[in-house]
């Protein structure tokens, strides 16, 4: 059983700063790729910030140069620092994460619940 959970969201002002961090827990063989989402009221999901067993990031657009994301390997952690926060961004992020489980399975994707971040003007 594998889980995720994210935390560090809330209420902050324009131009304020906020960090997530998203756990892996459990039956974790190899830890792949790890991906912030978020999803605005109204609006789809879109990829916010991605991290690759290796270190590699990518970013949406939007949020390049304000946002950095980073893992912990040791840790089965992924963070992701937010400056200069807008209130465009606000919406619930999720941790996503590409893992594998034992020895004898496939990767399969699992998904945290999501933590709220609102930006106030």
């Amino acid at each position: 059983q594998v889980q995720l959970v994210e935390s560090g969201g809330g209420l902050v002002q324009a131009g304020g700063s906020l960090r997530l961090s998203c756990v892996a827990s459990g039956s974790i063989f190899r830890l792949n790729a790890m991906v912030w989402y978020r999803q605005a009221p109204g609006k789809q999901r879109e990829l916010v910030a991605v991290i690759a067993s290796g270190d590699t990031t990518n970013y949406a657009d939007s949020v390049k140069g304000r946002f950095t994301i980073s893992r912990d390997n040791a840790k089965n952690t992924v963070s992701l620092q937010m400056n200069s926060l807008k209130p465009e961004v606000t919406a619930v992020y999720y941790c996503n994460a590409n893992l594998v489980s034992s020895r004898y399975s496939r990767a399969m994707d699992y998904w945290g619940k999501g933590t709220l971040v609102t930006v106030s003007s």
